[in-house]
């Protein structure tokens, strides 16, 4: 658990404005909206589907295309049910629940005291809140579910809506969603994966003997998990139905201080690649370790609602391939031909949210600044824009006839299609110069192309810069290769190699 015993509470406004930012302009909605929605479930719109893809794209290339020594796998979300049991998740993969009688509300006791904990900073009463969460975690840690109720009753924890605290007895509830296959007696209980890092472990060998790898080697994995979140929030950044993306690196034992701390450094750098403020990443080792690891640490982003944490490395020993060889009682050791010696390996594992990193950047990046520009006709003389890495933004460029005439629009479509191959563009003919220009800097677009009646005559364009709005002249044969060298994804994967 982890809140800023230092700070105070975050202002959850800016939050809101995300929110309804990305809502509003095409990048993510409430799942089943018309339905009043599905709690903690969303879709991605046009925009933010290709901002994930890109997302997805950087972190893929940057994992297997720079590490010729790490490979891909997609495995399956439903596996066989001992894999679970294996894995710890049948046994302890629970959070501890807690209902108040007179709203019917149900909550998360760490989110409860976390909140009370939360208001103590805000009374500059941290030493108490720091004092309250470690014996939080330390119960969390022994499972002492009467002493998490002891907490709740002790500090007059009520309920936000009841304002009661009327609570029934903390109890245990497992977050897997289990569903059945086959039919009638003959039906199983089978769960949807929680993780996808299981599905790595369990195809070590396969993919170590088929790829032929030697350790140290990484198995990388980018796909959708499942948990049934008591209470889920903050928009995207808990839900029940997320993907990951994952890379498990196999190491010999006795190396994987080594690894962990080379792992640490890589990923650190992989943000700072994404032009995140560094003042707002944070890497908070973990104090209370999971009972598969030796040593853990948090990647956080300072979120509007609190620093929380977009990525976890964990030096997870030998615990995964050692459960899945004794409950499946087959082996998964690697042979080592130099030393003619088995061993199983250690694991260092990199793991990132990929929902949570589409919401960093649109909280990273968007931007409200008082402007003078009366072209841009923001109310107030305050301009908002998505301030998206280039290489990442849904749109690299639009194409802008200024006005929507015959020979105008016809010399805009025809870049458009000379274009469109190599870039995702947009083509917007209607209303003003200004309005267009402000609705792509809402959705991040880099660059903004204008076809004038200067182009009919000589072939030159006005590229206008979605961060300064700047507008230069350029000739239509130098476009192609002007946003190659802006919006490329290798520009990003350079920055990284230099670290490797």
């Amino acid at each position: 658990m982890n809140i800023d015993l230092h700070a105070n509470i975050p202002d959850s406004s800016s939050l809101k404005e995300v929110i309804a930012h990305a809502q509003a302009y095409g990048f993510i909605y409430p799942s089943s909206e018309i339905y009043d929605g599905l709690q903690a479930i969303y879709d991605y719109g046009p925009y933010g589907v290709a901002l994930k893809r890109n997302i997805q794209e950087f972190w893929w290339q940057s994992m297997t295309q720079l590490h010729p020594h790490i490979v891909g796998l997609d495995a399956s979300i439903m596996m066989h049910p001992t894999t679970w049991k294996a894995s710890g998740h049948i046994d302890g993969f629970t959070d501890p629940m807690v209902d108040n009688k007179d709203s019917k509300k149900r909550y998360r006791v760490d989110t409860l005291i976390e909140s009370y904990a939360a208001e103590l900073v805000s009374k500059n009463a941290s030493k108490q809140a720091k004092s309250i969460i470690d014996t939080m975690e330390n119960y969390l840690q022994e499972s002492n579910l009467s002493g998490l109720d002891l907490m709740l009753r002790e500090y007059g924890i009520v309920c936000p809506v009841s304002q009661t605290s009327n609570w029934t007895a903390v109890r245990q509830f497992n977050l897997m969603f289990s569903t059945q296959v086959g039919s009638g007696e003959d039906a199983t209980t089978i769960y949807l994966r929680p993780e996808t890092a299981q599905g790595i472990f369990v195809n070590f060998l396969n993919v170590q003997k088929t790829a032929r790898m030697k350790i140290p080697f990484g198995i990388a994995q980018i796909g959708k998990a499942f948990r049934n979140e008591i209470v889920a929030r903050q928009f995207t950044f808990r839900m029940r139905e997320f993907e990951q993306m994952e890379m498990q690196f196999f190491v010999k034992p006795g190396t994987e201080k080594k690894w962990f701390n080379h792992w640490k450094t890589i990923r650190k750098e992989w943000y700072k690649a994404l032009g995140i403020d560094q003042k707002k990443i944070n890497m908070h080792p973990h104090k209370q370790l999971a009972h598969y690891a030796s040593e853990a640490v948090d990647i956080e982003y300072q979120f509007p609602f609190g620093s929380k944490e977009i990525e976890g490395i964990h030096s997870r020993t030998d615990f995964d391939l050692r459960n899945h060889e004794q409950y499946a009682g087959k082996k998964l050791k690697y042979f080592d031909d130099l030393s003619q010696t088995s061993y199983t390996p250690y694991v260092i594992e990199t793991s990132a949210g990929l929902d949570r990193l589409v919401l960093m950047l649109l909280c990273n990046g968007l931007i409200k600044e008082k402007t003078v520009d009366l072209s841009a006709e923001a109310d107030d003389k305050v301009r908002t824009y998505l301030k998206l890495p280039p290489q990442l933004a849904p749109i690299k460029a639009a194409i802008l006839p200024l006005v929507k005439k015959d020979a105008l629009e016809e010399k805009a479509l025809e870049l458009f299609d000379g274009l469109k191959y190599d870039f995702p563009l947009s083509f917007e003919a209607s209303q003003s110069i200004g309005r267009r220009y402000v609705r792509q800097d809402f959705i991040g677009t880099p660059y903004c192309i204008t076809v004038d009646y200067q182009t009919l005559e000589d072939d030159t364009i006005t590229i206008r810069k979605r961060d300064t709005m700047q507008q230069n002249r350029m000739s239509i044969a130098e476009i192609a290769n002007f946003l190659h060298a802006k919006t490329n994804m290798k520009s990003l994967l350079l920055q990284l190699s230099k670290c490797d």
